[in-house]
C-alpha cells in the first residue's frame, strides 16, 4: 500500500503542517506503509489553465504521483472557509486525467485535516470533501478539524495524545482494505 501525504500549505517555514506531516510519515512508514510526501510548495504547479497548449511537466508528475497512490491524507489551513487557493489549483489538474480509465481520483480514500484558530476547521474539512468526491475519490466518514489551541503539548511543540488519537484512528480507517 502506498499513502501519499499532500501538504498544502504554501509556506517555506518550519509550520504546524510539518509537525502534522512529520507525525503521519512516522507513524505510516511504522506501520510498514510506504510514504510519499508531496509539499506543494516545493513544486512549480502553474495556475490551471484550459486554454494551455501543453500541460507542464511538473503537473504530468504530480498527477502521476497523486494516481499512484492507493490513499491519501490532505492536510491545508483553514484559509477563508476552505483549503489553501493553490492547493485547489493543484487539485484542478487532474482534470487532464478525465479520458483515462478510472479518472481523477477514482476509488482512492482521502483522510482530511484541517487546521484552524478557533472552531472552524471543519469548514476547511467540508470544502476539502466536496472536491474529493467531485474527483471520484472516497473520504473517510472521519476525519480532523484541528483547534491549533489544543494540538501540541503545553509548552512544547509535541502534538497532544489527543490529536495522537484523532490522528491513529484517521490512519486506522485510511488503512482499511
Amino acid at each position: 500500500m502506498r499513502v501519499l501525504v499532500f501538504n498544502g500549505t504554501i509556506s517555506t517555514r518550519l509550520n504546524t503542517a510539518n509537525h502534522i506531516v512529520d507525525y503521519f510519515k512516522t507513524t505510516l512508514e511504522g506501520m510498514g506503509v510506504e510514504v510519499v510526501v508531496y509539499n506543494l510548495v516545493d513544486h512549480n504547479i502553474p495556475f490551471f489553465s484550459e486554454d494551455a497548449e501543453e500541460t507542464p511537466p511538473p503537473v504530468l508528475e504530480m498527477v502521476d504521483l497523486f494516481r499512484s497512490c492507493d490513499r491519501h491524507i490532505w492536510l491545508s489551513p483553514l484559509y477563508h472557509g476552505g483549503m489553501v487557493g493553490a492547493m485547489k489549483n493543484c487539485l484542478d489538474w487532474l482534470i487532464i486525467s478525465a479520458r483515462e480509465k478510472g479518472p481523477y481520483l477514482d476509488r482512492i480514500k482521502v483522510a482530511l485535516v484541517c487546521w484552524a484558530y478557533g472552531g472552524n476547521a471543519s469548514t476547511g474539512i467540508d470544502n476539502m470533501r466536496v472536491v474529493a468526491n467531485t474527483l471520484r475519490a472516497w473520504t473517510l466518514p472521519y476525519s480532523v478539524p484541528v483547534v491549533m489551541q489544543a494540538l501540541y503539548e503545553e509548552g512544547s511543540k509535541n502534538i497532544s495524545f489527543e490529536y495522537k488519537d484523532k490522528f491513529e484512528r484517521a490512519m486506522s480507517l485510511l488503512l482499511e482494505v
